[in-house]
């Protein structure tokens, strides 16, 4: 199916629901509502996140933007030449005033599209929310390679391709053949918390694109 994205007031998963409802009353300027994918569609790479953070995306509607987890992510593209532009994490909690960053070779996604309490969503909101990956991967026709940030996007990443979670191990740095060309490269999650803890270090997180660069030519 063409790919299109869930609408401001998806309906889907109740849970998710509530809390939009919940947050759009407290704080009215916010974007609370479903956090579309950000880059284009034609891109040959795809990173796929777990879900919005409260005063990230679901504050901003651009992913990885608000918090602190976008400092890293943002930086290591623009050091492969994979987005341009300014790039203002913005964390103050009001409205987002946009910057100038633009992504051009990739496309960034989360398996879930909506703010879940506590950053947890259920197994079911997961395979709820799974339709809406399934159909991007398919209309990412220069598709070249996946990075999955953290186990859960790694699972959720290639439920979406059709592939049993057993049949790739997470593991951060590895890469998976996902056949046709393609591959499936794991990272740790670039959180305020993994680096906090080095748990995850700049070279370590830049070390995963640069084995991934001469794959998109």
């Amino acid at each position: 199916m063409s790919f299109a994205e869930p609408s401001r007031d998806c309906p889907l998963c109740p849970r998710l629901v509530g809390l939009r409802n919940e947050l759009r009353a407290k704080f009215p300027t916010w974007s609370n509502a479903p956090v579309p994918s950000f880059g284009p569609i034609g891109a040959k790479l795809l990173i796929v996140g777990l879900a919005p953070g409260l005063k990230g995306a679901n504050r901003t509607g651009r992913p990885f933007t608000g918090d602190y987890a976008g400092d890293l992510l943002y930086a290591t593209l623009k050091k492969f030449g994979l987005a341009k532009g300014e790039f203002i994490a913005d964390r103050e909690d009001r409205a987002w005033v946009p910057d100038t960053l633009t992504l051009t070779g990739v496309r960034i996604a989360n398996a879930v599209r909506c703010l879940p309490p506590e950053n947890k969503p259920t197994p079911k909101e997961a395979a709820t929310c799974r339709p809406f990956l399934v159909a991007e991967l398919a209309d990412m026709k220069n598709l070249r390679a996946i990075v999955a940030l953290g186990r859960v996007a790694h699972d959720a990443a290639l439920a979406a391709l059709g592939r049993k979670i057993s049949s790739a191990k997470f593991a951060h740095g590895a890469q998976h053949d996902l056949g046709g060309g393609r591959v499936l490269a794991d990272s740790y999650h670039c959180s305020r918390y993994n680096t906090n803890t080095g748990r995850l270090t700049t070279p370590m997180f830049e070390a995963v694109f640069a084995a991934l660069m001469p794959k998109l030519g």
